[in-house]
């Protein structure tokens, strides 16, 4: 198995304990917040000021980023992060066969010529706010829908703006997946049957 599998994921979708599991199987590094820890290092910006740009412009920000850009006085620094981060993932992605998780990383290697197999994890909001009950200990159930809702935008918002294509649309990936349906044992199985599968 000699590619590189990317995971982009719906909040609460389970994208991060897949991508963990599938990297396990196969016996291959998973990257997320390694890529943030190395941003850092390389950028200079401190983790809470990469955490948070990275994956999050609204249209707000995009709109005003485009009037100011040329302004010196205006540095864009998530388009700063951004470029560090596509650095590193290429980085990751030229090393041998790993997982990385979100940050455009699919269209970033398909641009590049880097053969990877990407998938998009999704589910309903029932089954994305149970988990995130869970994992966050968050019971109000119009707080975990915000945020919920809050977090898909942004995602969607940065995926947009830095590729060009749609956030979530099955003809940017290999395989899209309900996790909710499926389970997260048999997302895994999947994802792996595909990376062994592919040529």
């Amino acid at each position: 198995m000699n590619k590189v599998i990317t995971i982009s994921r719906e909040y609460g979708a389970g994208g991060h304990t897949i991508g963990k599991q599938v990297a396990q199987e196969l016996g291959i590094e998973l990257y997320d917040r390694d890529i943030v820890r190395e941003t850092v290092q390389a950028s200079g910006y401190d983790t809470e000021t990469v955490q948070q740009e990275e994956e999050e412009v609204s249209k707000t920000s995009a709109f005003l980023k485009s009037i100011l850009s040329n302004s010196a006085y205006y540095p864009n620094t998530q388009d700063a992060i951004h470029d560090v981060q596509q650095a590193v993932i290429l980085r990751y992605a030229q090393q041998g066969p790993c997982v990385i998780l979100g940050r455009c990383a699919d269209e970033i290697l398909r641009t590049s010529g880097i053969p990877c197999l990407n998938v998009f994890i999704h589910a309903s909001e029932i089954h994305r706010a149970e988990r995130m009950r869970k994992e966050t200990g968050i019971t109000d159930t119009t707080e975990l829908q915000r945020l919920i809702v809050r977090k898909d935008h942004l995602r969607r918002n940065y995926y947009n703006h830095y590729t060009g294509k749609q956030w979530g649309d099955s003809h940017n990936y290999h395989l899209t997946l309900d996790s909710g349906v499926l389970g997260d044992e048999l997302c895994v199985q999947m994802i792996v049957a595909a990376a062994r599968s592919m040529p």
